[in-house]
């Protein structure tokens, strides 16, 4: 009885007005939080008589969704990863990670359809560099303080910085 409460659970969700409050700026898009499903989840299963349960272990991460009433249960898993944000601790990424894994885990189980934030998502615009600016960048670069692949992520150079570029570097 779980995959029918389950779908029914789908069905009232996609029925329902959910507003994405995360916002990627770096890539400009925006996506759900789990403060922006999960509420709404929690009392259609309420309703319905299901219980959705996270658990984790080194490997994975599981969501065992259970049939209250006569106790069948699906569960859904999603491998494990790491995240290295930058100034955190340990603890903080691992809380990043369950944190990302959850939601992941809930739009998988719930079919909530959301954009594909690695197709959709517009290439970023480098700035361009001055010639002055670029000048001291090949300087820096010839110091070994400065690389060709840090430049050319950072900048959009014209086709005549990248000559001279070249030519800098192979004399």
């Amino acid at each position: 009885m779980v995959h029918k409460k389950l779908m029914q659970a789908r069905i009232k969700l996609q029925n329902t007005s959910l507003k994405k409050s995360g916002h990627n700026k770096f890539a400009g898009y925006s996506y759900f939080e789990l403060g922006d499903f999960l509420p709404t989840i929690n009392n259609i299963f309420n309703d319905l008589g299901l219980c959705g349960v996270i658990s984790f272990d080194i490997e994975k991460a599981t969501l065992t969704i259970t049939d209250t009433d006569d106790g069948t249960q699906v569960q859904i898993t999603s491998p494990m990863a790491e995240a290295n944000l930058k100034g955190c601790h340990p603890i903080q990424n691992l809380g990043a990670v369950e944190t990302y894994t959850r939601r992941y885990l809930w739009v998988t189980a719930l079919e909530i359809v959301e954009h594909d934030a690695l197709d959709s998502s517009a290439p970023v615009d480098k700035p361009s560099i001055s010639n002055a600016r670029f000048s001291k960048a090949v300087d820096a670069i010839k110091a070994g303080k400065y690389t060709t692949d840090k430049l050319r992520s950072d900048f959009a150079l014209t086709n005549e910085q990248e000559e001279l570029l070249v030519e800098a570097l192979s004399a």
